[in-house]
């Protein structure tokens, strides 16, 4: 257990960066499987319309940090792929 005022307050810092984090991934992956449920349904402008609202949600978490930015362009990549091959 933290010991110093400054390990505490870091400590209550870090489980409120932990909560909000969740929070965004989750909102993240949630994009992400509109466009994945949409090329499984077999339409395209659903899959179109899907991966356009998931790229600025994807780049921007990679601009936080919560994920790394070629791990955000893999991901969209291979979005774009499945929907080229539909």
């Amino acid at each position: 257990m933290a010991n110093s005022a400054q390990a505490k307050k870091r400590a209550r810092q870090a489980e409120n960066h932990r909560i909000a984090n969740a929070g965004m991934r989750s909102m993240m992956r949630t994009y992400i499987k509109r466009v994945y449920y949409a090329v499984e349904a077999g339409d395209k402008a659903a899959a179109e319309t899907a991966y356009k609202e998931a790229t600025p949600v994807i780049d921007r978490m990679a601009g936080k940090g919560l994920i790394h930015a070629n791990k955000a362009a893999r991901t969209k990549s291979r979005m774009n792929n499945n929907i080229r091959n539909m």
